[in-house]
């Protein structure tokens, strides 16, 4: 299956897609088809991550049930491209079947998770498939915050590295044990360092540290 790329607003090539990622796009899930209905929903938390910037920008609220630590609700708004309204799509199913993904467990979701549920997604596009994790992180953040649960809030050992996207320190991590191994790559994967030029220095220590740790001497 192929989609125009020109539909959604980027280039006239053309990308292929699996049927899930076909869709997921075409008839998105959980969706907020209007501002006023998104003003009006009451969430437990809410989180935003991108820029205008970085080309997309995601938003997710969450209802929480409390009792079981479960995630009921998972709504968004996106200005993304195909590959990102599928992707985020496909989160919010994922968080919220079966009764509800236990929070400890979406907060452990990564890219990689979305991608395989979906089927895979053509290698220019895969960087478009990041932000739907990190909004609902931060929109579990936002609920720890609002409920007083201030010790759970962020997750232990995680650190914002660019504000602008919400990437974190776990995330670099993450694209370097999977096969990227400089600055560029990392880039492409995560979307860090778009707009803040000034924290490249910092992404690029984290990259080395990270390659050591995990490789040793092979990649230092």
């Amino acid at each position: 299956m192929r989609i125009v790329a020109d539909v959604v607003g980027r280039d006239e090539k053309e990308w292929f897609y699996s049927e899930k990622v076909k869709d997921h796009f075409f008839s998105p899930r959980n969706i907020f088809k209007s501002e006023k209905e998104a003003t009006q929903y009451k969430a437990d938390g809410v989180g935003m991550v991108g820029s205008p910037a970085c080309g997309d920008m995601m938003k997710i609220w969450v209802k929480v049930d409390r009792k079981k630590d479960r995630i009921k609700e998972c709504k968004w708004k996106t200005f993304g491209c195909a590959s990102a309204i599928a992707s985020t799509s496909m989160l919010s199913v994922m968080v919220t079947e079966k009764g509800g993904m236990k929070i400890d467990d979406a907060l452990k979701l990564t890219p990689r998770d979305i991608l395989k549920r979906l089927g895979g997604l053509p290698e220019r596009k895969i960087h478009c498939s990041v932000l739907g994790d990190k909004a609902l992180r931060s929109a579990i953040n936002n609920y720890f915050e609002n409920t007083g649960q201030h010790s759970r809030v962020a997750g232990e050992g995680t650190k914002i590295i660019d504000p602008d996207t919400g990437i974190t320190n776990k995330d670099i991590e993450e694209a370097v044990l999977d096969g990227a191994r400089t600055f560029e790559e990392v880039q492409k994967r995560t979307k860090v360092a778009i707009k803040d030029k000034e924290i490249i220095p910092e992404v690029e220590r984290l990259i080395e540290q990270y390659k050591k740790k995990h490789f040793g001497k092979k990649f230092s």
